[in-house]
């Protein structure tokens, strides 16, 4: 079983979190995990190494930018004769998302689509590292929203949708669907549910249905589900909002309905859950 790791466990109430990490060649892989609530920017300083994922592994090197999503279940490895180094900037998936919208930023929505954590590699490596670098002495003086903006604009020219690696299916998800699935992020629709996705699609259930599966690996009511406890458990983390009212703001019948089905994908009750994202937590 994988660990499922929360932001406020490592960041304390600030608004990102940033740290060097390196691994020995051949050392012992870090421990497989997922993200409950957020996304992170690995940026790859020296050596190479590999990302450890359940469809396969993939390369790591030098200048390489991975931006790796809340679904991605993954684990790192150093690589002889250097082995690994990069640095780790993590960041609510909400914040991000609305940055995302404010900026229109991938607005086709293809790096939450990608099926892997997408991988870019700038020309100017240098360049990529000392915005990593500046992230990271910004957050060891106790960093605010701005700086993590400034991070987020600084990386931005670096990176962009066309230099995503081809589809290990070849299969591209198409724009609409993309478009779709970005907007149900927002709390309006998503407290509408499927319904809401097929009226943003725009095209019949079945044919939904049929591409979602294609592209994503799961169905419409699954997808909905996802990002419905992946709002609910941000809402924990950072907010003293009750359950009773996260619950219907994600778009849940009822609190108890909610925590059978939070339990159930994060094995912990929600209220266990906010409680746990007050104590420290070091990856």
């Amino acid at each position: 079983m994988s660990q499922v790791l929360r932001f406020e466990w490592s960041a304390l109430g600030r608004p990102y979190h940033a740290a060097r990490i390196r691994f020995a060649p051949r050392a012992r892989d870090s421990e497989l995990h997922t993200h409950a609530d957020f996304h992170e920017f690995m940026g790859v300083v020296s050596g190479n190494g590999e990302h450890l994922l359940e469809t396969g592994t993939l390369p790591l090197a030098a200048g390489d930018v991975v931006l790796v999503r809340p679904r991605d279940r993954h684990a790192i490895r150093g690589s002889a004769p250097d082995g690994l180094e990069f640095i780790n900037v993590a960041f609510p998936s909400s914040a991000w998302q609305g940055f995302l919208n404010l900026t229109r930023t991938n607005p086709t929505g293809s790096w939450d689509a990608a099926r892997h954590p997408v991988v870019f590699r700038p020309d100017d490596a240098a360049a990529v590292v000392t915005v990593f670098e500046h992230a990271l002495r910004s957050f060891a003086d106790e960093p605010g929203h701005f700086d993590l903006m400034r991070f987020w604009i600084d990386l931005l020219p670096f990176v962009s949708p066309e230099e995503l690696p081809a589809r290990a299916s070849g299969i591209q998800a198409p724009e609409w669907l993309a478009k779709a699935c970005t907007a149900m992020r927002a709390e309006e629709n998503l407290r509408l549910g499927v319904p809401r996705l097929l009226e943003l699609a725009g095209v019949s259930a079945a044919h939904l249905s049929r591409t979602l599966r294609t592209a994503y690996g799961m169905t419409p009511t699954d997808f909905v589900a996802d990002l419905r406890l992946e709002q609910a458990a941000s809402l924990l983390a950072a907010t003293s909002d009750p359950i009773a009212e996260i619950a219907a703001r994600c778009g849940f019948s009822s609190q108890s309905y909610f925590t059978r089905c939070f339990t159930a994908a994060h094995q912990v009750s929600p209220r266990a859950f906010r409680h746990q994202s007050q104590r420290a937590f070091v990856p």
